[in-house]
């Protein structure tokens, strides 16, 4: 366990982060001021900005934010003698995208020579990317090797029911689960905070995959359940489930869905917005993380919020970056930044 000089310093270097960061409310008006990819690089990269073509500066300034958050990510967890296994379940989600990319690839019989780029989470890293681009050899021995069948191929993954789920709906399962578990290897008094976060997170996140996924390509009630993040042991799919036969063309009759908020306004003719509702579910995401982070300094929750926050930061950048490099200004997609402040 934590002693209390460990979490005092975790706090200080925590909130000497943050402030530092993109996530807080003085930093709004540079942001706002950048029309250029090539800008913002020299904003958030003052020392090292690098000069190249557009289409290379995107890719190149998504790797610098992914790198940097993740070298801040780690060096707070490093903090801790013995890290909390929360923490580091939370900085896993960089793997579990990078290998989602890696499955992409498999399915589609697509393997560059090179592997593709990837987040470097050393030392809780468990795949083995010099072994590319044989994937069972990448994952043999590792919590990840369940997608991998005895032919080396990628696994068929069963439901429980009849058929089976994609390996990617099989990851977030098993990335939600384990960090659902690892809650509650802490005290109660330190994962208040975080314990709600996760509740909510998961709650939202099935609720936009019901959006999304009926939106997007019609797909019908028992096709969508399949995609739903289940944890055992826990109802995170009652608000996703009340959404699934709900009409997307009228927003009278979702007045008492319990997540009505979060959906877009009402203009005529109305149809449910998942992207509308993703951006609304990460703000308030992004505000239970910042309300929270310095009120229980002591507490685990600290760290976890200090995560939450650059995770949030690195996903607002990468949108503004997308963005400006689509020809877009920061006048074209205020709800974006509106997220954060």
């Amino acid at each position: 366990m934590a002693g209390a000089g460990e979490r005092a310093y975790v706090f200080a270097r925590a909130c000497g982060i943050i402030s530092k960061s993109w996530v807080v409310r003085r930093r709004i008006a540079p942001l706002r001021a950048v029309n250029r990819l090539a800008e913002l690089d020299r904003l958030i990269f003052a020392g090292s900005a690098k000069e190249l073509p557009e289409k290379e500066l995107l890719r190149d300034l998504e790797g610098r934010l992914i790198r940097r958050s993740v070298a801040q990510i780690v060096s707070i967890i490093g903090s801790y003698k013995h890290p909390p296994e929360v923490l580091i379940r939370l900085l896993k989600v960089y793997e579990y995208a990078d290998l989602k990319t890696i499955v992409a690839l498999a399915r589609d019989k697509v393997l560059p020579r090179q592997p593709p780029d990837h987040a470097d989470i050393s030392p809780y890293a468990a795949i083995r990317h010099d072994a590319w681009p044989d994937l069972a050899a990448m994952l043999e021995g590792s919590e990840y090797a369940f997608i991998i069948d005895r032919r080396g191929e990628l696994a068929v993954i069963p439901d429980g029911k009849d058929g089976g789920i994609t390996v990617e709906t099989a990851l977030d399962r098993d990335y939600y689960g384990k960090l659902w578990k690892s809650l509650f290897t802490l005290k109660k008094s330190d994962r208040v905070v975080s314990e709600k976060i996760i509740r909510e997170e998961i709650a939202l996140r099935n609720c936009a995959w019901v959006l999304r996924l009926r939106t997007y390509y019609g797909m019908k009630a028992d096709e969508v359940r399949r995609h739903l993040v289940t944890v055992e042991g826990e109802h995170f799919t009652a608000d996703a489930e009340a959404a699934l036969e709900l009409p997307l063309d009228n927003r009278e009759a979702w007045t008492r869905w319990k997540r009505f908020n979060f959906l877009n306004g009402g203009a005529f003719p109305w149809r449910a917005d998942p992207r509308f509702f993703q951006n609304g579910a990460s703000e308030y995401l992004y505000r239970l993380a910042m309300r929270n982070m310095r009120v229980r300094p002591l507490s685990i929750d600290t760290a976890f919020c200090f995560i939450k926050l650059k995770q949030f930061e690195e996903d607002l950048l990468t949108s503004y970056a997308e963005g400006l490099a689509l020809g877009m200004s920061s006048e074209d997609f205020p709800g974006v930044l509106e997220a954060a402040w």
